[in-house]
Parts: structure tokens; C-alpha cells; sequence
């Protein structure tokens, strides 16, 4: 299990850690596909489940989008939905989204990430 460096997150969930199959958020387990924002944690559907994400248009200007153990690119119309909506999707791989996610929500930003398990 890869634990995270502990920093100030004032009351926003941090993604703890992560291992094969799961993510810690805020000190408790996920098991399965997640959406990690500020004020909480869901179960994710994956890349199908494209209500979920559509629906942080307006609470989130920048999503990370963890695609597993390995970069990979989602679908091209699932990106252009989601610009189309004013998200910016940055897909890597969900040990660096966590990171990514977790650095710029220590600096007061508009972010989100969605992680497939490793």
C-alpha cells in the first residue's frame, strides 16, 4: 500500500492512500472505482458512468483523471463533453491523479479526481 505525505488540507478530504483495488480518503477505505472531491468521496461507475463526472460541472474547474496502474487516454468524447461542460480533464495514472489532486487541493483550488483501482 502506498500511503500519502501528510499536509493541511482545511477540512477537504485528501486521498490517504491507495493499494490494489482500493483508495483511502479522509482515513477510510474505498473499494472500487471512485470520484474524490472537497466535500466527499462516491462510488464511480468508470469511464461509462459519465453522468457522475458531467456532474461536477460547476463545483470543480479541473479533474484528474486516474486511469489505473498506467496512463491511458479516455475516450475523445467523454474529454469534449466534459470541456463542453467547462471541466478540464487531465487523465494519468491514478497514483499520480491522487498525488495531483492532493497538491492542488492543499492549495484552495476548484478540483476533483476520478481513480480507477490499480
Amino acid at each position: 500500500m502506498a500511503v500519502m505525505t501528510p499536509t493541511e488540507f482545511s477540512g477537504a478530504l485528501p486521498v490517504d492512500g491507495y493499494g490494489p483495488g482500493f483508495f483511502r480518503v479522509g482515513g477510510v477505505v474505498h473499494h472500487g472505482a471512485v470520484i474524490v472531491t472537497a466535500s466527499g468521496v462516491r462510488a464511480w461507475g468508470g469511464l461509462g458512468d459519465r453522468a457522475a463526472l458531467l456532474a461536477l460541472a460547476g463545483e470543480v474547474d479541473v479533474l484528474f483523471l486516474g486511469m489505473g496502474a498506467e496512463i491511458a487516454f479516455p475516450p475523445r468524447d467523454l474529454t469534449a463533453a466534459l470541456d463542453a461542460a467547462g471541466v478540464m480533464a487531465e487523465p494519468m495514472s491514478s497514483a499520480s491523479a491522487a498525488r495531483s489532486y492532493n497538491v492542488t487541493l492543499s492549495e484552495g483550488r476548484r478540483v476533483a479526481c476520478a481513480l480507477i483501482p490499480l
